[in-house]
């Protein structure tokens, strides 16, 4: 079937390159198939870079890439009934090449930027004229900081202009309404918790529910409602009479700073009476989800000894959020009732990253790598994020309108509280009477 004019903008683009970088998403092959299959389909070479920044940040002259250990030469054969496959053709990692890029004067220190500068270098030791890069915000930063880099090299330099294609099961985004894998996720999340329910029924007891989130709660919110879990606590519930501060002494400066945390007390009697309400309609049973990135909000106590990864946050799965409040609600809900219930504390999230996508996360995913050959090739465009609205109609928003100019940090979109979404899940939970 005959489409709209396609004229080529930029005719420069022999060869591209393709990047994964943080965790994966249900859907990462549909993106990464689609935008292979778009170049290839014009003549214009695909190059995989497997396991994100890993061996590009570490490239040297002395250390050239290598075909099978550091890329991948992706070809139509490569693509065979790839795009609603499990798993991630190019592999993954967290390496952050911008680590030490805080602000804009940094990329001009040769020491800080050595990182993104192996990393150009690595790309253009591979003859690359046009990097995709596909990740969380942390790998948008990097995307953008890349760009900025360039912006600053010597007039005459080869440029490599870059877009990204936003993933996060977290679906935490700004620019995009839902990003891919996040229904998938929340349907594989939504049926454990469906699973815990019955169990949790059978046995009189109830399972605290730890689910992927970092920033907001998008995630535990709609694995909440799809599995009719009985209450659901996140990051954005954290306001009010339950957000309270500490002063705390840095070790390494030894300055004391204050920092906003959560009433763990507070949190934990919401979560006791929702329980005691559940009795009083002889429910004795249910699930509790909370969001991994309530973790954050800790006080200090409970986050001794937990270390830090390159972009600076905690490792969540080593607090183990789940299990530290069945603890808590357990003693609180037999003090306030007299009664022992059995609190079994879980974390869910690994086994929804690489589920197999649904048929709106392959759609979406496809459109977005279908999106980045537009982008680069059809409308010529640079240090942009493919976006799509609507009916997965595409549209391209600039980084600078994603990343903070000053500090090269993004925004996190959160719930807002009193929106529909947020009171959705407020009315289908177990109601309790604040």
């Amino acid at each position: 079937m005959a489409t709209a004019s396609t004229a080529k903008k930029n005719t420069s683009i022999k060869r591209v390159a393709i990047l994964f970088a943080g965790g994966p998403a249900p859907g990462a092959n549909a993106v990464i198939s689609t935008a292979a299959v778009s170049f290839l389909r014009n003549g214009i070479e695909v190059y995989g870079i497997l396991h994100g920044y890993s061996s590009l940040a570490e490239y040297t002259p002395e250390k050239p890439l290598e075909v099978d250990r550091d890329y991948i030469n992706i070809t139509h054969k490569t693509l065979k009934r790839t795009r609603s496959s499990q798993g991630i053709l190019i592999g993954t990692a967290r390496t952050n090449p911008g680590k030490k890029i805080s602000n804009p004067a940094h990329l001009d220190d040769p020491e800080l930027s050595a990182p993104m500068r192996r990393v150009y270098d690595g790309l253009c030791s591979l003859g690359v004229d046009a990097l995709i890069s596909i990740g969380g915000d942390d790998t948008l930063k990097t995307a953008n900081k890349f760009k900025m880099f360039q912006d600053r090299l010597p007039a005459g330099s080869k440029k490599i202009p870059v877009v990204h294609l936003p993933k996060t099961i977290d679906n935490d985004y700004m620019g995009i309404d839902f990003t891919f894998g996040y229904f998938t996720a929340v349907e594989t999340l939504a049926s454990e918790i469906r699973n815990l329910l019955a169990d949790a029924e059978a046995s009189k007891a109830y399972f605290l529910a730890e689910t992927m989130g970092r920033s907001a709660g998008w995630l535990s919110y709609g694995a909440a409602i799809a599995g009719e879990a009985s209450l659901v606590i996140s990051v954005e519930d954290i306001i009010g009479s339950y957000r309270t501060t500490e002063t705390i002494t840095n070790p390494k400066t030894g300055e004391t700073e204050t920092r906003e945390i959560m009433d763990v007390d507070r949190v934990v009697n919401r979560i006791v009476k929702t329980m005691m309400a559940r009795d009083e309609e002889r429910k004795e049973f249910g699930v509790i989800v909370m969001a991994e990135g309530l973790a954050e909000l800790l006080p200090a106590k409970y986050l001794e000894g937990i270390p830090r990864d390159d972009h600076g946050h905690i490792s969540i799965s080593q607090v183990n959020l789940g299990r530290m409040f069945s603890k808590l609600v357990s003693d609180a809900y037999k003090k306030a009732s007299g009664k022992s219930r059995k609190i079994t504390g879980l974390q869910l999230g690994y086994e929804s990253r690489c589920a197999k996508p649904h048929a709106f996360d392959v759609m979406l995913g496809s459109q977005l790598g279908v999106g980045s050959y537009r982008a680069l090739v059809e409308e010529g465009l640079n240090g942009v994020m493919v976006s799509v609205v609507g009916q997965l109609e595409l549209h391209y928003v600039p980084f600078e309108k994603l990343v903070d100019p000053e500090t090269l940090v993004t925004v996190v979109r959160y719930i807002q509280p009193g929106s529909d979404f947020h009171r959705l899940a407020r009315f289908l939970e177990t109601y309790v009477n604040e």
